[in-house]
């Protein structure tokens, strides 16, 4: 059994899946693109979470031109920040965020600003004041950049860190930083995080006294 608590100076949250629900959105904006792009919806579906949506492109179509990737991509995000419909926070989301408050924390997301701004709001969650997104970054998930950023961001060291996350590309990212994982989600659980969470109901961080974050799994 894992245990009920796990000691870390900073916490790294992946949003979506982890913060924020919007699988609706991801499912109908992908499925249309395989559909224009001639693959399988389910295939495409199984690769797209967690990455940024050039580096999804590029695996699912590799013969394709790095530049139509990133022109593609440009319209994809753009249709993504227009459509919020079905997009909720992740129950516990919101508590959870509340806690960490004074609390040594950042996102850690493959959206980039204007989108990972339009679905916290439309969530109704506050955005850590520590943001590495999609411009942040050279290397998408499952490279641990973002992660290994976030890390310098808030001056702790990557073994210091816990990570929340949902998808195969987010937790190989984190482990590739050196951190452990705490997989959220039924999709996190086929690839065996460190620790897993249905959700975050009755995940609690509070400071310890010599500093650290103390996080109650439920």
């Amino acid at each position: 059994m894992p245990p009920t608590a796990l000691t870390a100076r900073a916490l790294l949250l992946d949003m979506d899946g982890t913060l924020v629900d919007s699988d609706a959105v991801v499912e109908r904006i992908w499925r249309r693109w395989a559909e224009r792009n001639g693959l399988d919806g389910d295939e495409v579906m199984r690769v797209a979470h967690g990455r940024q949506g050039h580096a999804s492109m590029a695996l699912l179509l590799p013969d394709r031109s790095v530049e139509q990737n990133l022109a593609d991509n440009t319209r994809m995000l753009a249709e993504e920040t227009a459509d919020v419909e079905g997009v909720v926070e992740v129950p516990g989301a919101g508590a959870f965020l509340r806690a960490l408050h004074g609390l040594p924390h950042a996102l850690v997301t493959s959206a980039d600003v204007a989108l990972s701004t339009v679905r916290m709001a439309a969530a109704g969650l506050e955005r850590p004041e520590v943001r590495i997104t999609a411009e942040s970054v050279g290397a998408s998930k499952p490279d641990p950049e973002g992660f290994l950023k976030g890390a310098a961001e808030l001056g702790v060291a990557p073994a210091d860190c816990l990570v929340f996350e949902d998808s195969g590309a987010g937790i190989a990212a984190g482990r590739a930083a050196g951190m452990r994982v705490v997989g959220v989600g039924p999709r996190a659980r086929v690839h065996e995080p460190d620790f897993v969470v249905n959700d975050l109901t009755g995940v609690r961080p509070e400071r310890a006294a010599d500093g650290t974050i103390r996080v109650h799994l439920g």
